[in-house]
């Protein structure tokens, strides 16, 4: 059997009765004492193996068989220094599977994810992706594969990314496309799958549905949801939640129960069928038995009744206080000392002294400098409770890794803080635990990413939340930066994913600050200015030289070594930092001030003797 004849019998198969998919290739490998990682490297050293098992699996029932390639492309084998064998892993990949099929069943041609993330989230590129998946395609379509399955895909773009790849490869096998769900069952029952397909249908692929991750009864309910789609669909769940034991995922749904929920999934509309995670030969014997008769698709479609995404908008809550003001006028923020330990109590009291002197805002960092804190999200919850004034979390990436960063910011939107300030973090190695680890799953414009997709009612990769949040995202910008150019790129990207207002590092120079501003006036953001009121020409040096990204005028530290006594060249400071704010504030949205060691009535004088705000802020 040719593979063109072959792609054309499993098109007139689909939607007929249902096609049986195999197991899982590494389940029965590491039952046979082949248990290494990525299981795709026995194609290369144990190939008798691999066919044993895909014959074991056609024995079994199975009428569709998965070449062993899922981790087959580049960036997914660099791990395993097998990058350079691409071409020949998805090669004998289709060969051994041909082998042991022997005209009793079609070949399906396996792709799985990267294991990378996507820019803006991580550094692979959609072009290094494509590459990486047409090189894969073009490998397994040129061995003779029947079909070319794109599985496991957790990232829907990136899954759209191989579709494109695929498309590149063949025109005339069928390809089709897999997403996998690791949402509970509220979301999998609700408009979200159909949204998918719906999605996925419109990418010239042959078939859709999902595999792994979820067991059978949560995948029912995927199934249902995207029957409206049209096309054929394919269930591959795993066969249940495994137990993990020294590292080892141990599974017990038992065969009997795996057959069962199959047929629900053939009624249900899955024309392509079997199961994943934990799936041995007898499971997909048992799967096999039972869909012998059944009839894909006889059970009636439900009409759900879940919220659509307009009526969940419509639900939002009002914007932060914060937000408010800054989208009405001129706002000012200071950030407060945080100290070592639990008691908070400077900083409740710096927070009540500054609104009652008109501050819009007190900014909390995230152990800046890598020092240990109290988390900036518990103490902002602190001070608006105690005082009622308006925070802004700062929250770093270093700690945190891209699960724990988005449970952090959705208990902060339902404890009421709402303004977060994205930031990259300093690295670990420079703080009170050298060596503790940096987690930089994301930097900050992975967590503005993140943060703009809960705006809109979803997760990271783009998995619905049932509601959408209210947050104003912050991010920072470096006028002083040493490649501008890179600065000002990123602070684009930023506001492209969802960022509102920039605030700046502290600038002292006009000019340099103007120039920025200009280069700046095409992104759609609001620009909050930095300022330091400088104490000492210690304190200039200090900065200018030993702080990254900080930049002190000579004119500046000229005069302050000629001020002499430190009460002098505070008040210096103070007045260098009133004139330069009174010149500018009308070109920017508010100021940042960062005075020195509590010294919060510093930060107070200057704000009083800067004018009232005139009428606009520019462009920003």
């Amino acid at each position: 059997m040719t593979s063109e004849n072959g792609a054309s019998i499993v098109l007139n198969r689909l939607g007929q009765k249902a096609i049986v998919v195999d197991g899982s290739t590494q389940v029965e490998l590491a039952r046979r004492g082949y248990a290494d990682k990525p299981c795709d490297r026995y194609n290369l050293t144990s190939a008798v193996v691999v066919e044993k098992i895909h014959a074991d699996f056609i024995d079994a029932g199975a009428t569709l068989i998965q070449t062993n390639t899922l981790n087959a492309n580049r960036f997914a084998l660099e791990s395993s220094l097998l990058s350079a064998r691409v071409q020949e892993i998805n090669r004998k990949g289709v060969w051994i599977a041909r082998s042991a099929a022997k005209g009793r069943a079609f070949v399906a041609g396996v792709i799985g994810p990267t294991g990378r993330l996507l820019h803006p989230l991580g550094a692979l590129n959609t072009s290094d992706a494509i590459e990486a998946f047409s090189e894969q395609a073009h490998a397994l379509v040129a061995a003779g594969c029947d079909v070319l399955l794109l599985k496991s895909f957790i990232h829907l773009q990136e899954l759209k990314l191989a579709i494109q790849a695929a498309l590149r490869a063949t025109s005339t096998i069928p390809i089709i496309a897999l997403k996998s769900f690791p949402e509970d069952g509220s979301i999998l029952s609700g408009s979200f799958p159909t949204i998918v397909a719906n999605e996925l249908a419109a990418h010239e692929v042959q078939a859709v549905g999902s595999n792994g991750t979820v067991g059978p009864q949560r995948m029912i309910g995927i199934i249902e949801s995207m029957r409206s789609c049209g096309l054929p669909l394919v269930a591959i769940p795993d066969i249940g939640i495994p137990t993990l034991i020294d590292g080892i995922a141990i599974y017990n749904a038992e065969a009997d129960y795996v057959a069962e929920a199959a047929v629900r999934l053939v009624e249900h509309g899955a024309s392509i069928i079997g199961a994943e995670g934990g799936a041995s030969v007898e499971h997909i014997k048992a799967i096999a038995k039972a869909v012998a008769n059944i009839t894909v698709g006889s059970a009636p479609i439900k009409i759900s009744s879940k919220k659509e995404p307009d009526e969940l908008s419509a639900n939002k809550e009002p914007l932060s206080m914060f937000q408010q003001a800054l989208n009405s006028g001129f706002v000012s923020t200071v950030e407060l000392d945080v100290p070592r330990g639990l008691d908070m109590s400077s900083v409740i009291a710096g927070a009540e002294y500054l609104k009652q002197h008109g501050v819009t805002a007190v900014n909390i960092s995230d152990g800046a400098r890598a020092r240990l804190r109290m988390s900036p999200i518990a103490i902002s919850k602190i001070v608006q409770d105690k005082t009622g004034m308006q925070c802004i979390t700062h929250l770093a990436c270093r700690d945190r890794n891209m699960v724990g960063l988005q449970s952090e910011v959705l208990g902060a939107h339902e404890l009421g803080v709402r303004n977060i300030l994205a930031v990259t973090g300093d690295p670990t190695h420079i703080g009170d635990f050298p060596g503790a680890t940096s987690v930089y799953d994301v930097d900050s414009i992975g967590l503005i990413r993140a943060l703009g997709n809960m705006n809109n009612g979803a997760d990271l990769m783009n998995n619905p939340l049932g509601q959408s949040t209210t947050f104003c995202i912050s991010c920072a910008a470096n006028p002083a930066a040493d490649d501008i150019e890179r600065e000002i790129d990123r602070l684009a990207m930023k506001a492209e994913q969802g960022a509102h207002v920039a605030f700046s590092q502290p600038v002292f120079d006009e000019e340099l600050l103007e120039r920025f501003l200009e280069r700046i006036q095409h992104i759609p953001i609001k620009f909050l200015l930095g300022i330091i009121p400088l104490r000492t020409i210690r304190h200039a040096e200090f900065l200018h030289y030993e702080v990254p990204g900080m930049n002190i005028p000579v004119w500046v530290r000229e005069k302050l070594a000629v001020a002499g006594s430190t009460e002098h060249a505070t008040e210096l400071g103070i007045e260098i930092a009133v004139d330069f704010l009174k010149r500018v504030r009308n070109k920017v949205n508010g100021v940042y001030l960062m005075p020195p060691f509590k010294k919060y009535q510093i930060a107070v004088k200057i704000l009083e003797h800067i004018s009232e705000p005139e009428k606009t802020h520019g462009s920003n």
